[in-house]
């Protein structure tokens, strides 16, 4: 979480490190590693503070994403089994919210998150390109929802207002997200396929 006036360039952020992601991840792997070792860092560090504390805050996300980003670009080899798990998860979720109420059952999500480790340790440059198309994809429609939220003026003026991006579930009203991020996932993937992950 972040202060909320940091909401909307958060967004921005969100916006273009997803569009890296999703055209050239794969070419990019460790630098898409570490933009989302950095985000996931910087949420999970943040968190641990108080809203009322904006620059603790402040100090702690940006401590927590340079750990994070550190962590992930060290271990790459282990994120592209996170990468594989992190898809099978988003997509379970995403499956789940079109038949049912809540979230997926646990051991489901544990048995498909290890699936989709195993698969990408076996078919691992395509399953960079697409965990990185479609990871990417998925952070650029946050960063859209966010964004929107954040320029229609449809949050609080409190000054504890705190920005929370719930990665999973970033617009349950909006019908148009899974549609969106199926054609942009495939246009990444097509993307990387052609272009940008093949050696020069």
């Amino acid at each position: 979480m972040l202060p909320g006036i940091y909401e909307l360039p958060g967004a921005i952020l969100l916006i273009f490190g997803g569009l890296l992601a999703c055209l050239a991840g794969h070419r990019l792997f460790k630098v898409v590693l570490g933009v989302y070792g950095f985000i996931f860092g910087a949420l999970i560090a943040s968190s641990t503070m108080g809203t009322s504390n904006t620059l603790g805050m402040v100090l702690l996300a940006l401590a927590g994403g340079f750990v994070g980003s550190v962590l992930l670009v060290i271990a790459w080899f282990v994120g592209v089994a996170i990468v594989g798990a992190g898809l099978a998860v988003l997509a379970t979720h995403l499956a789940w919210s079109q038949v049912g109420t809540g979230d997926p059952p646990p051991i489901a999500v544990i048995v498909i998150s290890l699936a989709g480790a195993v698969a990408a340790m076996l078919l691992q440059r395509y399953v960079i390109i697409i965990g990185t198309a479609f990871g990417g994809a998925w952070t650029v429609i946050v960063g859209v929802v966010n964004a929107m939220a954040a320029r229609a003026g449809r949050r609080p003026a409190s000054g504890d207002y705190v920005w929370i991006p719930y990665p999973l579930s970033p617009a349950t009203d909006n019908k148009w997200v899974p549609l969106a991020w199926a054609v942009l996932g495939l246009v990444g993937a097509i993307v990387q396929l052609r272009y940008t992950s093949r050696k020069r």
